[in-house]
């Protein structure tokens, strides 16, 4: 099971982070291939993106879904489907953006604002967490990644 904490310093080390995050996917075939991203506004969920999409699609231009909702990414070996739940307000919603059919595809989900759709995650995913942890230090971060099971 991955769990682990760890900091960054700026949103090159997000960037960093979400990177080495994607490696590890690519080596490990039994981690979940969906990643549920939790954090407040502006606290680096697009930069852990961009890092996660520089090694699975590396000429790809990554920016936020806002409000396109989902942003595909398929210049790699597998497709990468960057989704932000912000304005996700019901399972209707996530039935008229396709959310069940990209998820069908043999893909990578990557969604910001999983906090949006906790009913509709599924059974086993990585959540990453980021937060700020230092007032101090505008662009410190604190990335928490656990990979979590239902237990039904």
């Amino acid at each position: 099971m991955l769990q682990r904490a760890l900091h960054t310093a700026s949103a090159a080390e997000t960037e960093a982070a979400g990177a080495a995050l994607a490696r590890e996917m690519q080596e490990n075939a039994a981690l979940p291939r969906f990643v549920a991203l939790f954090g407040d506004l502006g606290v680096g969920k697009t930069a852990f993106v961009r890092g996660f999409a520089s090694v699975l699609s590396p000429t790809s231009l990554v920016r936020s879904p806002t409000f396109a909702l989902v942003n595909e990414y398929a210049r790699g070996e597998i497709p990468l489907f960057h989704f932000d739940m912000y304005r996700i307000e019901s399972e209707d919603d996530l039935y008229s953006i396709g959310f069940e059919d990209y998820l069908a595809r043999e893909g990578i989900a990557l969604v910001e604002w999983s906090e949006n759709i906790l009913s509709s995650l599924p059974a086993h995913y990585l959540a990453v967490t980021i937060t700020k942890d230092n007032a101090d230090a505008p662009d410190s971060r604190l990335l928490t990644l656990e990979e979590r099971i239902a237990l039904c």
